[in-house]
């Protein structure tokens, strides 16, 4: 059965009509299931799930406007219920007009033109196709699709909900949050979801500009404004005009310009540097910090009337420990992501990895979460995710190990831990040794220095970390 097929039920008590229909129709097209009463019609609605229906009005048992009536008290999966032609005799208008009134979408007289037939079965399902584009519509729209922030835990669920009570506003947003844990994810998620959408969503990281470049950055400047503005350039403020302006890490911003990125906010308006002529801005500001704000303002580096004026709302992004029950969803996401980008044929991860992955603080939270998936992916060479992929940070962590107790890990994931373990510290003392000589290293472990490499890889680290060290210091192999 191919489920890719129009499905058309038909329903007649005559043997003939409905051998001529399915001829007019023809297999191949469609997939054809029939019924000879209205009884019978009804029981092969709930598994076989028409699109259509043909349905003739005199019939015995049960009559083609009982029929109908029955049908509307049958919901689709989908939401929708099938559409329904009803067939009738020469000069039956007025009981068509009835099936219509009872819900029949439209209605054919017998005899027909099978390329009357064939007009109106097209036309009806054109139409269910376009309903049921709507209700997929309709469905992402109220679950606002989430942008690309993926959770089910309590604490994701909750800013996924502040998120869509103030994108659709102009608000200010304050984004806070320790780094790492998608606060810039989230301003375009409030830009994706707002009136703003088909404007600009631009971004600048304060504290990744110098100091006496911001103002540039965000207000542009004319030409000869200072030396090395050879040309006039638009600033941030500006670009963004009828988007939003996402200011990440703006507790990094001087107090001077922080007083112009409040009069910006209030007037609306502002002057390139060097300039003279005032531009007019409408801009909705997001902003980010990972700081304390209360502290800076505190310690006199954030101007307390910004800080009102920047948070309007204040959505704090969790940390990933604090929402550790999102990391298999977090880590099915990604691993698909990343064996596609890397082609890859990855189906999963090996128990034990995922509980390396559940177990571990991530202090680098969801960015580091990410770029750990995306090497194991690299390295992979089997379906599935094993725990030796898995970066040493993630598995050496001696105080988790030395409380291990059976029924709370299995024997063999237990060993897999200690030698891990033993394997990173031989290797670090070797390197130490040799001063980072990775020859030499191999050497000293009487391994190949291609297996060395191998696993220096897996583990992440450095020989450079050891390249000044002369003396070997405490380590003893």
């Amino acid at each position: 059965m191919n489920t890719e097929k129009s499905r058309i039920l038909i329903v007649d008590d005559e043997d003939a009509a409905r051998y001529g229909m399915r001829k007019a129709l023809g297999k191949s097209r469609y997939h054809l299931e029939e019924a000879e009463n209205g009884r019978i019609a009804l029981e092969k609605l709930v598994e076989f799930k028409p699109d259509v229906v043909l349905c003739d009005i005199n019939m015995p048992e049960m009559n083609g406007l009982e029929f109908i009536g029955q049908v509307q008290k049958q919901e689709r999966e989908t939401g929708l219920l099938p559409l329904i032609i009803v067939l009738t005799a020469f000069g039956s208008e007025k009981i068509a007009v009835e099936a219509m009134k009872a819900g029949a979408y439209d209605y054919l007289s017998k005899p027909f033109e099978i390329e009357e037939l064939r007009l109106v079965v097209n036309k009806a399902l054109e139409k269910i196709t376009l309903g049921r584009e709507n209700v997929l519509l309709r469905q992402q729209l109220a679950g606002q699709n989430r942008g690309s922030i993926i959770g089910e835990s309590p604490k994701i669920l909750e800013v996924i909900k502040l998120i869509e009570k103030v994108a659709p506003t102009d608000i200010t947003v304050l984004l806070t949050g320790e780094s790492g844990t998608g606060k810039e994810l989230a301003a375009k998620t409030i830009h994706s979801f707002s009136a703003r959408t088909a404007g600009p969503f631009i971004t600048m990281n304060c504290a990744a500009i110098p100091k006496d470049l911001v103002e540039s950055e965000l207000f542009g400047h004319e030409k000869g404004a200072y030396t090395g503005a050879i040309n006039q350039r638009q600033g941030k403020f500006e670009i963004a005009n009828g988007g939003t302006l996402f200011l990440d890490e703006i507790a990094d911003m001087s107090i001077d310009t922080q007083a112009k990125i409040l009069r910006i906010l209030e007037e609306k308006s502002f002057t390139r540097l060097g300039g003279k002529k005032v531009l007019q801005t409408d801009v909705r500001l997001i902003s980010a910090t990972n700081k304390n704000l209360r502290k800076e303002i505190e310690e006199g580096r954030f101007r307390e009337d910004l800080y009102y004026r920047i948070k309007v709302v204040e959505i704090q992004l969790p940390s990933l420990r604090e929402r550790k029950t999102d990391i298999p969803i977090l880590s099915n996401h990604f691993l698909h992501l990343y064996a596609e980008k890397h082609t890859k044929m990855i189906q999963g991860f090996e128990s034990a990895a995922m509980q390396q992955l559940l177990d571990y603080e991530w202090p680098g939270n969801v960015r580091q979460f990410m770029h750990v998936l995306e090497q194991c992916v690299v390295l992979a060479d089997k379906p599935l995710i094993t725990t030796d992929l898995l970066p040493v940070e993630l598995t050496k962590s001696p105080q988790s190990r030395i409380s291990l107790s059976p029924g709370e890990v299995s024997f063999s994931n237990a060993k897999d831990l200690v030698i891990r373990e033993f394997e990173w510290n031989m290797i670090n003392q070797a390197l130490k040794l040799s001063a980072g000589n990775v020859s030499k290293a191999a050497k000293l472990l009487e391994i190949k220095r291609q297996y060395l490499q191998q696993k220096i890889r897996i583990y992440q680290i450095n020989p450079l970390d050891y390249k000044n060290i002369t003396k070997p210091g405490d380590g003893n192999l």
